[in-house]
């Protein structure tokens, strides 16, 4: 006999089931990316004997290359295919990357795998993002993306830590990397027997909208968000700054905590403050978005990443280091829901996947310029400066928040 249709409706408490699964799941995600937080740019000196800077933050300039390729595409896959099967997707292309880091012969090889997590990361932490939207509905964006986000970077966090703890107990390889083959997986399992597509949802609140939106092509949406939209434009620009500065500090931070005499289970406790409290605390700050409006926070925490990155370089102890890490969470996670919120306020539910795809894609290209200009400025300049130029850019990036975004303004019909 057939079961009858299941009712759908809006909210996390009707949906809470979902919701915890995706939770769940984008914190095996975020476990894959932090797998590499600590240990992969120590193999590159260590085990492959490189010493370019800019060669080994290479790994990070593929995956950002790759992950924003895929976050443009992942909102037109969603909208054709349906969340479900583009989030399985991302999982088959993440399967291989601990293997291959585990049996790397070549850094070309690590390049390789960071290409294939890209394409993962965009797809499956797209997908899981999108869901959570669509499950709750307009009401509690900034919670849903909190809860989001708190469970991909407190993976981060914990598994860098643990990654650096087995590094220093066992070496950089295979034990750490054990951990990314555990996430992949689980996380692929769950994604195909549990989770449910979510276009539903979105039927069901384009339904319920008092603004008819006119028909967007890609092109046309892809224009709003990046530059043509004031509030979009301002998210777009302060989302790529802010993972310019994190791909910046998953390259360099290791290698200048080790030039200046730290051993790997201390640069891990170093590595894990700032993903972990990042991800604690958007927990407080995607609900307080809700509250407050997303501007304010969006500006602070983008001058606080500033002011803790600068302090990372001009001190040279790691005291010091460790509140700058811990600053440096907490103007991020200010920062990271209160994009994604800010972009889903200014865009209509029919065309909203495929707008928080190209905030996306500006985004984790950030991440490529972040390790690649870093690299560079290391190499000429020094670790130090490269670290110090990026907290200036995070500055100025706040700035033109503070100066373009209007809080609250309605999403664009053309």
């Amino acid at each position: 006999m057939r079961q009858p249709p299941r009712e759908i409706a809006l909210g996390l408490k009707a949906n809470w089931r979902q919701f915890s699964l995706l939770v769940l799941i984008n914190a095996f995600v975020g476990g894959m990316v932090g797998i590499e937080r600590t240990v992969v740019p120590l193999i590159g000196t260590e085990e492959f004997g490189i010493a370019s800077t800019t060669l080994i933050v290479s790994f990070i300039v593929s995956f950002g290359v790759v992950k924003a390729l895929a976050n443009l595409v992942s909102g037109q896959l969603a909208d054709k295919w349906g969340r479900k099967r583009v989030l399985v997707l991302g999982w088959l292309f993440g399967l291989p990357v601990p293997f291959m880091i585990l049996w790397a012969p070549s850094w070309g090889w690590v390049i390789a795998a960071n290409a294939l997590l890209g394409v993962s990361q965009g797809f499956a932490w797209s997908m899981t993002v999108i869901m959570k939207i669509d499950l709750v509905g307009p009401k509690g964006r900034g919670l849903a993306v909190g809860l989001n986000e708190f469970a991909g970077y407190l993976a981060v966090g914990v598994t860098a830590f643990l990654t650096g703890y087995l590094a220093a107990k066992y070496g950089l390889r295979p034990v750490p990397i054990y951990l990314g083959v555990g996430y992949a997986v689980l996380g692929t399992a769950l994604s195909i027997l549990l989770v449910r597509d979510t276009r539903g949802h979105v039927q069901l609140e384009m339904a319920s909208h008092t603004k008819e939106a006119s028909p967007l092509t890609f092109r046309e949406v892809f224009a709003l968000t990046s530059f043509r939209d004031r509030n979009l434009f301002a998210a777009s620009q302060a989302g790529l700054v802010n993972n310019l500065n994190d791909g910046m500090s998953w390259g360099i931070f290791p290698l200048f905590f080790a030039a200046n005499g730290l051993g790997v289970e201390r640069i891990g406790v170093l590595k894990a403050a700032y993903p972990v409290v990042w991800g604690l605390l958007q927990v407080v700050t995607g609900p307080l978005s809700d509250r407050w409006g997303r501007k304010g926070l969006i500006v602070g925490g983008m001058w606080v990443q500033a002011a803790a990155l600068l302090l990372t370089a001009l001190t040279r102890d790691f005291g010091w280091w460790l509140v700058a890490s811990v600053f440096l969470g907490l103007g991020t996670a200010m920062v990271y829901p209160s994009l994604i919120a800010a972009v889903s306020d200014a865009s209509h539910p029919s065309w909203r996947a495929r707008s928080l795809s190209v905030y996306r894609f500006w985004r984790d290209l950030g991440y490529a310029i972040g390790a690649l200009s870093a690299g560079l400025i290391a190499d000429f300049f020094g670790l130090a400066w490269a670290i110090g130029t990026i907290g200036a850019l995070t500055f100025a990036s706040g700035t033109v928040v503070a100066l373009l975004m209007r809080e609250g303004s309605p999403h664009p019909t053309s």
